[in-house]
């Protein structure tokens, strides 16, 4: 690893010095409080950003027979939502699924019954950046759920150590790193029958392009690629928020899926079908999903790996054929 910059180190300073005053802050509050204080934040304030407009681009594209005002509705809860989660980092460990104090509800007992109708492979649950995203290896790791969780560090070191250690320190403790050695690792649990969890929503230029909204998205293929590998079971799950700082957990039906035996052709089916069950979760509450992400590529941009172009010049084959179908000739 290369040394740092003395630009870069204190650029680093300066980020870690207002990530934790923030953190500081909202520990003044009650876990309650600073969620509200949060929220009140994102929406009045955060909400004016010119960082918006790609939010509000990305929601009109995705509803296009909304209206402004609705647009503008989801956008202002969006911005809630982030606030309050933002607020919610400094008392993580305040969010339990179990006593006078529990913050989170669901149906976690699906996950166990899903395990144990495995044999001994494992499951991948996938999710969303939906309501506080943090949650659900909480609510896993307090159920007694056992593996890990893959995550993408941060660029600043200091904020992703604490981050990391809080992680560890209120849910599952095998925190995976996006990467070679993560995916090893990843491996290992599968093939031990642990679970896998994931958030399966943000654009990847080295992905496929699979329908999401009914647009092209640049998608991982990971979890498709693995459990057909493993014979994993993919288990989609959705946060949401309801009231303040409390949550349900839903965990929905495995994805059901066969094989064709093409590896091509059923990395991209299953990938569709995971990203037809993201779909889903964010029209159950669009207001609870992150739509600042850059989830559609721009003009001009191109699939980075063999798997992604050849299934964009599938899509392209396959297009063509239908307009033949319905003019009885090629279109130019």
């Amino acid at each position: 690893m290369n040394p740092l910059s003395f630009g870069r180190r204190v650029q680093y300073a300066l980020e870690s010095a207002v990530f934790f005053l923030f953190i500081g802050f909202f520990r003044i509050f009650g876990v309650d409080t600073a969620s509200a204080i949060g929220g009140f934040i994102g929406r009045e304030i955060l909400y004016r950003l010119p960082l918006s407009r790609r939010a509000r681009s990305n929601i009109a594209l995705a509803f296009p027979d909304k209206s402004a005002e609705e647009v503008d509705a989801i956008l202002r809860g969006m911005w809630d939502n982030l606030g309050r989660t933002a607020g919610e980092y400094g008392h993580l460990s305040a969010f339990r699924i179990a006593g006078k104090d529990a913050r989170i509800t669901g149906n976690f007992d699906r996950i166990e019954k899903v395990l144990a109708a495995q044999n001994g492979k494992g499951i991948l649950i996938i999710s969303g950046h939906f309501a506080n995203w943090e949650l659900m290896p909480f609510a896993a790791a307090q159920y007694g759920i056992e593996g890990g969780v893959v995550y993408r560090p941060v660029n600043n070191p200091t904020v992703d150590r604490w981050m990391v250690n809080a992680r560890i320190v209120n849910g599952l403790k095998d925190q995976i790193a996006k990467g070679p050695q993560g995916t090893r690792r990843i491996f290992t649990l599968l093939r031990s029958g642990k679970a896998v969890l994931l958030l399966a929503d943000q654009k990847t230029n080295e992905g496929l392009p699979v329908p999401f909204f009914g647009r092209d998205a640049m998608t991982t293929p990971a979890p498709a690629t693995l459990a057909l590998k493993l014979g994993a079971t993919i288990l989609p799950v959705r946060n949401e928020r309801i009231g303040g700082a409390h949550f349900r957990l839903q965990v929905h039906d495995p994805i059901d899926f066969t094989p064709t035996g093409d590896q091509d052709e059923d990395v991209y089916r299953l990938t569709q079908k995971i990203n037809d069950a993201l779909e889903a979760m964010v029209r159950a509450n669009p207001s609870q999903w992150l739509w600042l992400h850059r989830r559609w590529p721009k003009p001009g941009d191109k699939p980075r790996s063999r798997r992604g172009r050849e299934a964009a010049a599938r899509q392209s084959l396959s297009g063509a054929g239908a307009a033949v179908d319905r003019d009885g000739s090629s279109r130019t």
